[in-house]
Parts: C-alpha cells; sequence; structure tokens
C-alpha cells in the first residue's frame, strides 16, 4: 500500500498539482493585497469615503461605528462588506486565470504536431515490388 501511495504521489499530475496550490496560495496574497489596499480604497473615495470592510449588520440590533469596535464588544455581526471584498477578489483570481487559460490554449493551438511524413523511399519501392509480384501471379 505504502508502494502504491508513493507511486500516486510521484506521478506527474500530482506533483504539478502541488505546484499550482503552492502558486495558488501565494498569487491569492497578491490578490487580497491588491484589492485591499489598492482597489478598495479609491472606490470608497469615488463613493464618498465608504470603507467597504466596515459594512456591517449587528444581529443584537446595537450600533457600533466600526466593524472592530463591534467584535470588541463580542457583537454578532454580518460582514456584508467582507464578504464584498471576497466577491471582487474572486473575480480577479477568475479573470486572471481566464487570462493564463486563454493564452495557454493559444499555445497549444500554434504547437500542432506536423502532419506525419508520407513513406520512405525504401518503402515506396518496396510497395511497388509488392505490386508487381501480385500482377505477376
Amino acid at each position: 500500500m505504502l508502494k502504491e501511495f508513493r507511486d500516486f504521489a510521484m506521478r506527474g499530475n500530482v506533483v504539478d498539482l502541488a505546484v499550482g496550490i503552492i502558486i495558488g496560495a501565494a498569487f491569492t496574497s497578491i490578490v487580497n493585497s491588491l484589492v485591499k489596499d489598492i482597489l478598495m480604497p479609491p472606490i470608497g473615495f469615488i463613493m464618498g469615503g465608504i470603507d467597504f470592510s466596515n459594512f456591517f449588520i449587528t444581529i443584537s440590533g446595537e450600533d457600533y461605528t466600526t466593524l472592530k469596535a463591534a467584535q470588541d464588544a463580542g457583537a454578532v455581526t454580518i460582514n456584508y462588506g467582507m464578504f464584498l471584498n471576497a466577491v471582487i477578489n474572486f473575480l480577479i483570481v477568475a479573470f486572471a486565470i481566464f487570462i493564463l487559460v486563454k493564452q495557454i490554449n493559444r499555445f497549444k493551438k500554434a504547437e500542432q504536431p506536423a502532419p506525419p511524413p508520407g513513406p520512405s523511399e525504401s518503402e515506396k519501392l518496396l510497395a511497388e515490388i509488392r505490386d508487381l509480384l501480385k500482377a505477376s501471379r
């Protein structure tokens, strides 16, 4: 069973998948920073200084000025602003993956193998000899 597992784990696809997951995790932190630190501040500024991460509803109905204040008070909150940030993160990652797959597919189309070459000269001569032998019978 250990040998089977080792063979499975060392197959090319599994190793490629592991590399993809590691790169994806690193890419996720970059996208999170892009959304949180670069995209959302200007969007919030354009919308009147709104910080999307502070969009929340307290289930108990109490009012808090910020999400941090509500969490520090132990209030149960529905953080729809954080959800909005996560949706934007997803859309950016999905678009980046779409572009990546589109480029990979474009390269695959360009690398289509050439058609197999025709028969060699010796094969042509052998075919002629065969045909002559069949005709002489």
